[in-house]
């Protein structure tokens, strides 16, 4: 039966509610396992190369794995949905952390990526199902507590992941990168077996697992998300490998849709596209995934070729929105609770589109406090726009559905950054080339700018590059403005369980 917002659900017993405090502790772990994961490897990239060689491919420590995260997410929360969380859980832990270990044993780069790839595949069941869990846990109106902690875990491993990424490789070795996850992943895992009981499903017919959908959904995903990580970067973008997998991937999505249509229990179910409420959360995450692209990629070499900083004062610049976003997060439901999840969500996203537009016209080169403290606002614009949302749409779903429901807004944040690297990368290049002439790109030029061999008119040339990046994020923002205004309800249909 559908309510209102201002009538949350009140399950009265969430699985594992009696010992809720040890599962929540083992969900916050096991998304420590995959936060730290996007972070630690990169400041160790020197030692592993140095180590292994595959400087050409290196990238794809990086692209395998967030390929195999991504096109995996919906599977899992299928299988969540039909088999129930535990299970999916476990068995995403223990594939996790197999891929660790056999990323420290690996003896070359290809062996490291094909490992990095099964660490992805138990990644994307950590990624999906903790955050059904979350919503599982409480009700509607205790989750915040939750899911501010997970933000919260987020927030830390982006700012220590870099520095205990660099000092595991530096004084120890960079495998102990992944074996440090062997531990934390254990206690998790114990903690997950022992404590976290699910309630009993009523017998019936045997569940049907779409494992044509699962092929399908995985082959599409993976070739549509390799032309983008690897266009313009591999190969130029209208080559014959870009063109070639792009024409691969629609047709991958025209099999998709007609296998999906065919099956009895599909992995991507078309009532995920055809309610308003979640289709218009999955496109407005979507836009967060592309304009979060801007900071996260751009704003380092911003602060340091623009700015004169170092890399660590470049960091801090960047990972002040980690302090902020959690807070806005956690003291989101003050507000949603008084003009609901939709205009609360519209207040963040609007704000956060102003942030990115003032970017562009900070004074040239500078100072530090200017783009930190646009940082925290916007951190805190984007606590208040992504945390509703999650917790709304979750709360619009009955337990057989949350899993399916939360997989398809991640999957939808995932392809969205993927998108936007490829994209943002491509407009940077663009105005470089036009400042600079020639065929020059960011990677070349900051190279030059760390050499000292570039004169004053690089770095202006990078900073409108930057600008112009932030313009597009500013873009993407209003976007999922509209994209709420127009297609989401005033109010979310939330269930009363």
């Amino acid at each position: 039966m559908g309510a209102t917002e201002t009538q949350p659900a009140t399950d009265a017993n969430p699985p594992g509610a009696h010992r809720r405090g040890a599962v929540v502790a083992a969900l916050m772990l096991a998304m420590a396992l995959a936060a730290l994961d996007a972070t630690i490897v990169s400041t160790a990239v020197p030692q592993i190369v140095g180590d292994l060689g595959g400087f050409s491919v290196f990238s794809w420590l990086f692209s395998g794995y967030l390929l195999a995260v991504t096109v995996t997410l919906p599977v899992y929360g299928k299988l969540s949905d039909t088999f129930g969380r535990k299970p999916v859980l476990v068995a995403g832990a223990a594939l996790f952390l197999l891929g660790s270990l056999l990323c420290a044993l690996a003896w070359n780069m290809g062996a490291l990526i094909a490992f990095r790839v099964v660490q992805g595949l138990g990644g994307g069941a950590l990624q999906g199902t903790v955050q059904t869990l979350a919503a599982d846990l409480y009700p509607l109106k205790e989750r915040p507590k939750i899911q501010s902690k997970l933000s919260t875990v987020w927030a830390v491993s982006a700012v220590a992941g870099p520095g205990v990424g660099g000092v595991l490789a530096a004084y120890a070795d960079w495998r102990w990168i992944f074996l440090v996850n062997l531990p934390i992943g254990a206690v998790a895992l114990w903690l997950i077996v022992r404590h976290l009981h699910e309630p009993e499903r009523a017998s019936g017919a045997r569940p049907r697992i779409d494992w044509a959908g699962a092929l399908a959904v995985f082959a599409c995903g993976g070739v549509l998300l390799t032309a983008l990580v690897q266009g313009g970067v591999a190969w130029p973008w209208l080559s014959a490998p870009s063109l070639g997998l792009f024409g691969t991937g629609l047709a991958l999505v025209a099999v998709v849709v007609a296998v999906e249509r065919r099956a009895a229990e599909p992995i991507i179910p078309g009532w995920v596209w055809r309610r308003r409420t979640i289709a218009a959360v999955n496109l407005a995450l979507g836009a967060l995934g592309l304009l979060m692209v801007a900071p996260t990629v751009f704003l380092p070499t911003y602060a340091q070729s623009v700015l004169g900083l170092g890399p660590v004062a470049a960091g801090f610049v960047l990972s002040v929105w980690t302090l902020s976003w959690p807070v806005s997060a956690a003291l989101s439901q003050h507000v949603y609770r008084r003009i609901g999840f939709r205009n609360t969500a519209m207040l963040g996203i609007g704000t956060a589109a102003l942030v990115l537009l003032a970017f562009p016209f900070l004074p040239y080169p500078g100072a530090a406090w200017q783009p930190t403290l646009l940082m925290l606002v916007l951190g805190a614009a984007l606590g208040l726009f992504q945390l509703p949302l999650i917790v709304g749409v979750q709360s619009t779903v009955g337990w057989s559905e949350r899993g399916t429901t939360t997989a398809s807004v991640l999957f939808c944040r995932q392809t969205g950054q993927t998108l936007g690297a490829a994209l943002f990368g491509a407009v940077a290049n663009g105005v470089l080339a036009a400042r600079l002439g020639g065929a020059s790109d960011l990677d070349s030029v900051t190279r030059a700018l760390d050499a000292g061999t570039a004169p004053e008119s690089t770095r202006r040339a990078i900073a409108d590059a930057v600008h112009a990046v932030y313009l597009g994020a500013s873009c993407a923002a209003a976007l999922a403005f509209l994209v709420l205004l127009l297609l989401a309800p005033r109010k979310f249909p939330v269930l009363s369980d």
